[in-house]
């Protein structure tokens, strides 16, 4: 196996002030990588005690890794604000030779989630918003960081979906396709990327201890539970996008690596 090795690589990791999005920026600073961390806010970080702040996150990983890292904020559902953090970031950086869209989640416009989260009875105003946190961010940030590797001919993009979306639900509908959705955008993306060298590839974690899902839901007793049964740990995913931005991944595009359990 070739060894990960990122030095001189420069990545942006959406949402990564916090939760999978931290751990993924970790890893690839740890391997050598030059980090954009990115959240909506600076205040994001501490939500769920992650961080002081998403500058904060940046300093820890320069000081750690010795490699370069910024913190920049930016509403991914705001087209123009995805345009300038991708231009902020190449400013920063030189370039962007990894994207990981992580930022994402099924939360409502003005409550944690959306309440009620079926498909019917779901307001409309939920739906955009869960829409636009997923998809259409994940779209956004790929047109405007995907132009500027097709120019460089040279880049790896790495979508985040969730298991939710290759399964039967009946909570969290729009959350699961808007995710589904990711999973088809990646295959068709990696196409028309595929003559400029440029790997889209997608990830769709399992259910993952972070945070925030030990501040949302009670986790039952695993200690009967094998290996490949339990909920994963935020190393486990991450080892699995650090394959996918790495030399390993160089003759894999368009797929879907889907984390059952």
């Amino acid at each position: 196996m070739t060894t990960i090795d990122l030095r001189g690589k420069n990545a942006l990791v959406t949402g990564s002030s916090r939760g999978l999005g931290k751990q993924y920026a970790l890893d690839l600073a740890r391997a050598g990588a030059n980090i954009i961390i990115h959240d909506i806010n600076e205040e994001a970080a501490a939500r769920f005690n992650e961080a002081a702040s998403g500058s904060a996150v940046a300093q820890q990983i320069a000081a750690e890794y010795g490699v370069a890292a910024h913190f920049i904020a930016a509403d991914l559902s705001d087209p123009l604000q995805v345009k300038a953090l991708v231009d902020r970031s190449i400013e920063a950086l030189g370039s962007i030779d990894i994207l990981v869209n992580n930022a994402g989640g099924d939360i409502g416009l003005h409550t944690p989630r959306p309440d009620p989260n079926d498909a019917l009875d779901i307001s409309v105003e939920d739906i955009r918003s869960v829409v636009e946190r997923n998809l259409l961010s994940t779209m956004y940030a790929c047109k405007f960081a995907g132009l500027h590797m097709r120019e460089r001919r040279s880049g790896k993009i790495v979508n985040v979906g969730s298991i939710a979306g290759h399964v039967p639900v009946l909570e969290g509908i729009i959350y699961a396709a808007a995710k589904m959705g990711i999973s088809h955008y990646t295959r068709s993306l990696a196409e028309e990327l595929r003559p400029f060298d440029v790997n889209v590839n997608c990830i769709s974690p399992a259910p993952t201890y972070t945070a925030r899902f030990l501040a949302t839901r009670t986790v039952s007793d695993e200690d009967d539970r094998s290996r490949l049964q339990k909920v994963a740990q935020p190393e486990d995913m991450s080892n699995i996008v650090m394959f996918l931005c790495g030399p390993q991944s160089d003759a894999l595009s368009g797929e879907t690596i889907v984390c059952w359990k």
